[in-house]
C-alpha cells in the first residue's frame, strides 16, 4: 500500500475554485499511490470563519466532484480531507470524505469534537454524532479529524467497530506541533492502528499551521513525516501488519474494562 500525503496551504486571497484547480495539480504528483490524503477544510480555509457559510457546499458539491475526477485519473482512493458541508436543513458540518477509484463515496465522517479554543468552529458548525468503519481494498478504514486526536474514547470506538487504519485530516497549528506528534504516535500505539495524518500548512488569519503530516504504524514507528511546506510526501505500509502486531502483542484482546 503506497500512501501520499498532500500538504496544502489556504491563502485567504485565493478562491476555493482556484485552490481546487491548484490542488488538483498537486494531487497529480501523487500518481502511483493507492491512497491520497489531503488536510482539513483546505478548500474553504479552516480559519476563514467569516466565509464558512458562503463556502459551504452539499456533500456532492464541487470538492467531491474534483476528488472523484482525481481518483479516476490516478486509479486510487482519495481522502479529500474535509469540507464545510451544508445539509438540507442548512446546518454546517466539518465532513471528511473518502472516495474510491470508481468515484463512489467509500466513507464519510462528520467531526464530533468541533474546536472552540481560539476558534469559531464550535460556534459555527454542528458536531457529528456517529462513527463507522468502511471496508476497502486495504482493509477496514475509519476517520477522525484534527481535535479528535485528543479524545481516546472516540478512537477506541473506531477500533471496537473494526478499524485497522484511521485517516486524520487536520489544520493543527505550529504552536502545538509537539502535541501533534505526541497524539498521532500515542493513538497509533494505543489503538494498534495504522494512523495516516495529513495536516495543513501556511498562515491563515495570523495562525501558522504545523504541517508535519505523518504516517505512524501500530508499533509507533513513523514511516514518513513531512516538513512545513506544501508538497507530496510518500510512505509505504503493508496493511496485513496491523493484524500481525495485534496477534503478537495482544493488548486489545487483554482489555478487562469497557469492553462491549
Amino acid at each position: 500500500m503506497k500512501i501520499a500525503l498532500v500538504q496544502v496551504a489556504s491563502p485567504p486571497e485565493e478562491s476555493p475554485d482556484a485552490r481546487r484547480a491548484r490542488v488538483g495539480r498537486m494531487v497529480a504528483d501523487a500518481r502511483g499511490a493507492d491512497l491520497v490524503v489531503l488536510p482539513e477544510l483546505w478548500a474553504a480555509g479552516y480559519f476563514a470563519f467569516d466565509t464558512y457559510a458562503k463556502r459551504s457546499e452539499p456533500l456532492h458539491g464541487p470538492t467531491l466532484q474534483a476528488a472523484r475526477q482525481w481518483a479516476a485519473e490516478l486509479g486510487a482512493h482519495v481522502h479529500l480531507g474535509s469540507i464545510v458541508e451544508r445539509d438540507e436543513q442548512g446546518r454546517l458540518f466539518n465532513t471528511a470524505i473518502l472516495v474510491a477509484p470508481d468515484g463512489r463515496i467509500a466513507h464519510t465522517y462528520r467531526k464530533v469534537h468541533v474546536f472552540g479554543h481560539a476558534s469559531r468552529e464550535a460556534e459555527l458548525l454542528t458536531p457529528g454524532d456517529t462513527l463507522h468503519v468502511a471496508d476497502t481494498a486495504f482493509g477496514p478504514v475509519g476517520a477522525t479529524t484534527c481535535y479528535d486526536l485528543r479524545f481516546p474514547e472516540l478512537w477506541r470506538g473506531l477500533v471496537d467497530r473494526g478499524a485497522e487504519t484511521v485517516v486524520v485530516p487536520a489544520a493543527w497549528p505550529a504552536a502545538r506541533r509537539e502535541h501533534w506528534r505526541l497524539f498521532t504516535s500515542c493513538r497509533a500505539v494505543e489503538e494498534q492502528v495504522l494512523l495516516i495524518a495529513c495536516n495543513a500548512v501556511g498562515v491563515q488569519d495570523g495562525v501558522e499551521l504545523a504541517g508535519c503530516s505523518r504516517v505512524v504504524d501500530p508499533w509507533g514507528t513513523v514511516s514518513a513525516e513531512a516538513g512545513s511546506a506544501e508538497g507530496v510526501t510518500f510512505a509505504e505500509f503493508d496493511p496485513a501488519a496491523v493484524g500481525k502486531v495485534r496477534a503478537e502483542f495482544p493488548v486489545l484482546a487483554d482489555r478487562r474494562w469497557g469492553r462491549s
